[in-house]
């Protein structure tokens, strides 16, 4: 059994999902959630608030990995570099409990969770709905979050039955 860690990070709400997922591929879903930082009275104080809770909810479910959605180009030069912040605060929360990052594209969680590297947000949050078997509405960026934690599992048991590095994995974009 692996635990893996999904974080969808954002400057004003960043999705955190966690899930088991066995030897056969089964996936089993732990915790989820999102972090709430758009309160806090500067943006540093944001960045300290992701880091301090991402770093307590690492040690409450110990997970052994990690993915990561990566930034994507917005129209908002400001928002690009925001967003990045709270991506390296998030990054280095986790590296900080020594677990290794794994980065993905945001079309390439969709990809893997959808089938579609073009679906929407409603898409995500029903199939991690169905995937998980979770009862309810899920909060966006929590979804988001899971849905990066399952490409990675995805991911990495498609590696592990080709035998090759995550370095060596290409896909078209």
């Amino acid at each position: 059994m692996t635990r893996i860690i999904g974080i969808d990070p954002g400057s004003q709400r960043t999705g955190v999902g966690i899930i088991d997922v066995d030897e056969a591929g089964k996936l089993t879903h732990v915790f989820h959630g999102a972090l709430a930082v758009a309160g806090e009275a500067t943006f540093p104080l944001r960045l300290k608030r992701i880091f301090d809770e991402l770093c307590d909810i690492i040690a409450t479910h110990q997970p052994a990995e990690c993915g990561i959605e990566r930034v994507f180009m917005a129209r908002n030069p400001d928002s690009a570099l925001k967003l990045g912040q709270a991506r390296g605060a998030a990054i280095c929360a986790v590296v900080s409990q020594g677990i290794v990052v794994h980065e993905y594209a945001a079309t390439e969680v969709k990809q893997s969770v959808v089938g579609s590297g073009r679906g929407d947000k409603t898409q995500v949050q029903h199939m991690i709905g169905v995937l998980l078997s979770l009862k309810g509405p899920l909060q966006a960026d929590a979804a988001d979050a899971l849905a990066v934690a399952v490409t990675h599992a995805h991911t990495r048991a498609s590696l592990a039955r080709v035998g090759i590095p995550r370095t060596a994995w290409r896909r078209r974009r």
